[in-house]
C-alpha cells in the first residue's frame, strides 16, 4: 500500500514592496538623507553670501536667516565697482581657454596616437606640474615677465592662466583620443588627408566632449585665479574681479553687502557654465575610460 506524504511547506517570502525589501528601502533612504545633508553644508555658504548680500545695511553678525525685503542696492554698487573688473576676468578667461585647448589639443593628440619614445614619461611629468604650488610658478614668471614686458598686460595673463589649465587638459583629452579607433584616422589618411587636416576634421570633431571639458575647466582655473592676478600686476590697468574682490576687503570693512554681491556675481559665469555643459562634462571625463 502506497503512502503519501504531506507537502513539506515553503517558507514565506519577505513582503517586498516595488521590488525591494524593506531593508533595501530603509539603507536607500538613508543614503538619500546622507546626500542631503552633505548638500545642504556644501550650499550653505553660497546661500549665506546670497543671503547677505539681499541686506547691505546689516552689519555681518546682524544679519538675518531670512532678508525680511529684497534690497538690490548691494548688486549695484558692485556691478559699479567691479563691473569692468568682471568684464577683465572675462576677458582673460577667455583668452587663456584659447590658448590652453591651443596647445593641449595637438600636445594629446600626439601623445595618444603616435608612437613618440618616452610618452608615458611624458603624460606622468605632465601630472607631476599639477602638484607644483602657484606661487612658485608665479615668482618665476615675475622676473621672466618683467625682461618679457608682459607684466601689467593682458596677454601676460592669458598665458599664466593657461598654464594653469594645460596639464589636466593634455591628460584628460589624451584619455579620450587614445580610444579613437586607428582605422578611423587610417582611412582619412587614405582619402588623402594630411595629418594636419585629419586632426583638424576628423578628431577634433570625435574629441568634442573632451574639447568641451577641458575648455570648461581651463575658463574655472583662469576665472578663479588670484596668485597670478596679484603677482604679475603691480598697477590696476589689468585687475580681475578676484583682485578687486580682494581689494575691497580690509582690516575695518563695513560693507559686507558690496562684498558679497560682488562674490555672488562672480560666481554667476562659472555656474551658468557648468549647468549647460554638465552633459558634456560627464561624457567627456568618462569617455575615455571605455576603449
Amino acid at each position: 500500500m502506497a503512502t503519501t506524504h504531506a507537502p513539506t511547506p515553503t517558507p514565506a517570502a519577505a513582503p517586498v514592496t516595488g521590488g525591494r525589501t524593506p531593508a533595501a528601502r530603509g539603507r536607500g533612504w538613508m543614503s538619500t538623507a546622507v546626500a542631503a545633508a552633505v548638500l545642504l553644508v556644501m550650499l550653505f555658504p553660497l546661500f549665506w553670501m546670497l543671503n547677505t548680500a539681499l541686506q547691505p545695511d546689516a552689519g555681518l553678525v546682524e544679519v538675518g536667516w531670512v532678508p525680511t525685503r529684497l534690497d538690490l542696492s548691494g548688486f549695484a554698487d558692485a556691478i559699479a565697482d567691479q563691473g569692468v573688473n568682471l568684464l577683465t576676468s572675462l576677458a582673460v578667461a577667455l583668452g587663456a581657454v584659447v590658448i590652453c585647448l591651443a596647445v593641449a589639443a595637438p600636445a594629446a593628440y600626439g601623445l595618444a596616437q603616435f608612437r613618440l619614445p618616452g610618452a608615458r614619461s611624458v603624460v606622468f611629468a605632465t601630472l607631476i606640474t599639477q602638484m607644483v604650488p602657484g606661487i612658485v610658478i608665479a615668482n618665476a614668471l615675475y622676473s621672466a615677465y618683467v625682461s618679457l614686458g608682459l607684466v601689467n598686460s593682458y596677454a601676460g595673463l592669458m598665458l599664466a592662466d593657461a598654464s594653469l589649465g594645460i596639464p589636466f587638459a593634455i591628460v584628460l583629452m589624451r584619455a579620450f583620443m587614445v580610444s579613437i579607433p586607428r582605422e578611423v584616422i587610417e582611412a582619412a589618411e587614405v582619402d588623402g588627408a594630411g595629418r594636419i587636416r585629419t586632426f583638424v576634421q576628423v578628431v577634433l570633431p570625435m574629441s568634442r566632449n573632451s574639447l568641451i571639458t577641458a575648455g570648461l575647466f581651463a575658463f574655472l582655473f583662469a576665472w578663479s585665479d588670484f596668485v597670478f592676478a596679484l603677482t604679475l600686476n603691480t598697477t590696476d590697468d589689468v585687475k580681475p574681479v578676484t583682485l578687486g574682490i580682494y581689494q575691497y576687503i580690509g582690516a575695518h570693512v563695513g560693507d559686507w553687502g558690496s562684498v558679497m554681491a560682488a562674490s555672488v556675481l562672480s560666481a554667476v559665469p562659472a555656474a551658468v557654465l557648468l549647468v549647460l555643459a554638465q552633459k558634456y562634462i560627464a561624457a567627456g571625463i568618462t569617455g575615455g575610460s571605455v576603449k
